[in-house]
């Protein structure tokens, strides 16, 4: 069993911060990667960032030079910080998990929403 525990989504106005955080644990021999991806109404889930255990970084073009993601190898944990926050980055957030137990697999976190208001 898998578990990912995310927080720190919330209401924010335009132009402010927030800070998600996920936590992973439990049957987890090794991590690949984590990452964030958001799905906003009425669209596809798309990838924000991403950060691999090697510490490479991915992030899509909309969110460069606004989010940082970072991780804690020790804790299980990846770090998404927010900055300069935009109306159009209104979405529920989903943290995302590659590990290796068994096998490789990947597993999403129950999501948590972010809401910037103009």
């Amino acid at each position: 069993q898998v578990q990912l525990v995310e927080s720190g989504g919330g209401l924010v106005q335009a132009g402010g911060s927030l800070r998600l955080s996920c936590a992973a644990s439990g049957s987890i021999f090794s991590i690949y990667a984590m990452g964030w991806f958001r799905q906003a109404p009425g669209n596809q889930r798309e990838l924000a960032a991403a950060i691999t255990s090697g510490g490479s970084t991915n992030y899509a073009d909309s969110v460069k030079g606004r989010f940082t993601i970072s991780r804690d190898n020790a804790k299980n944990t990846v770090y998404l910080q927010m900055n300069s926050l935009k109306p159009e980055d209104t979405a529920v957030y989903y943290c995302h998990l590659i590990y290796y137990s068994d096998d490789v697999s990947d597993y999403w976190g129950q999501g948590t929403q972010v809401t910037v208001s103009s």
